[in-house]
């Protein structure tokens, strides 16, 4: 009888999924026992993905409820945002555990998220129960728990780039400006005038322009952090490449702060946390610098002449702002180490 961890993976036909088996399988302490689909059950996955040729041998499972507590302990749901309001309670009631990479669980407050996502919200009962999985800001809120909802992958990179100059006073959250630019993959797998090459090759546009649904996420992290409301100015932008998020955030800073001064309080305040790396003074990173792994890389610049400060964050969207995330969150469910089965360089060029 094998010991490990046996895991459910729900659309692993999407990039979040099939991203999901590519870390998983080299996962120590994981089996991966159901890959599921509600669209191509019975079908091999590699169908769909060739690249796991004689990697993943797997039939797609459909979605029952039954046959999936039957087999795994644990199911990660990657799911379209609306799906999981239905799916979760259901896993959650046969007992497994959950890590849910949709946006239906993350906001408290179920008239938000119908406000932004224009969407029924999930019960109360069942938002409560949901543990906010932003790895390096609340490890500790994670170990032992049974429910957690993944964090976007724009505010993985925005908040990342902003709570340790917040939390320490050093800048003033009502001026914060965010200029997030990403990869076409952000939008999923299904065809798009916005994933078109047509439409993205030799372009670069803006869409949802103060009404993207990860704005109420990332000001309700602020407001727990500031201790008060915070409202951003949110702008996001698609760019032709396939992975990668550049979030740029801009503000005012509260005092005489140098680069320097900000370098040591970031590497402070993730001392401990592998996949966020400071970097230099004067060295502002690139999505390319992070691509295909879980790293979150940050930088600095700040404008004594303007008193203001810019910070530069970059994650691969697909996996610190998606699937490798939720595998740092298992680990930290389970308490193990943080790292664990995440330890890829980043491929470059």
């Amino acid at each position: 009888m094998s010991s490990k961890l046996k895991v459910a993976i729900v659309g692993s036909t999407g990039y979040g999924g099939v991203e999901l088996i590519r870390f998983l399988v080299h996962h120590p302490q994981v089996e991966i026992v159901s890959v599921i689909s509600s669209s191509s059950a019975g079908v091999p996955i590699s169908d769909g993905f060739p690249h796991l040729t004689d990697i993943v041998m797997q039939d797609l499972d459909g979605v029952d409820i039954h046959e999936i507590a039957a087999k795994a302990d644990l199911v990660f749901t990657a799911t379209p945002s609306g799906v999981s309001t239905q799916l979760v309670p259901q896993l959650l009631d046969a007992g497994l555990k959950v890590i849910d990479l949709s946006g239906d669980f993350r906001l408290r407050s179920g008239e938000v998220y119908e406000a932004w996502y224009k969407k029924p919200a999930a019960s109360p009962e069942y938002l409560k129960q949901a543990v906010y999985g932003l790895s390096e800001v609340y490890a500790e809120k994670l170990a032992g728990v049974s429910f957690i909802s993944n964090p976007g992958c724009y505010p993985t990179a925005t908040l990342l780039g902003i709570i340790p100059a917040l939390e320490a006073g050093w800048i003033d959250h009502r001026s914060l400006i965010v200029d997030a630019k990403s990869g076409v993959s952000g939008s999923g797998r299904g065809t798009s005038l916005v994933s078109h090459y047509a439409e993205m090759n030799e372009n670069f546009k803006a869409y949802k322009v103060n009404k993207h649904q990860h704005i109420p996420e990332i000001e309700q992290v602020l407001g727990d952090v500031a201790g008060e409301d915070v409202t951003i100015t949110f702008t996001t932008q698609l760019v032709p490449m396939t992975r990668g998020i550049m979030s740029t955030i801009y503000v005012t800073l509260k005092g005489d702060h140098t680069d320097q001064d900000l370098i040591g309080l970031y590497r402070d305040y993730y001392k401990g946390h592998p996949f966020v790396r400071v970097r230099g003074e004067g060295i502002w990173p690139a999505t390319k610098e992070v691509f295909g792994s879980n790293y979150c890389d940050i930088g600095f610049a700040a404008d004594a002449r303007t008193e203001r400060l810019t910070i530069i964050s970059v994650i691969d969207n697909v996996v610190k702002g998606a699937a490798g995330q939720a595998i740092q969150n298992l680990n930290l469910m389970m308490g193990w180490e943080e790292n664990l089965g995440l330890g890829f360089i980043p491929v470059y060029p």
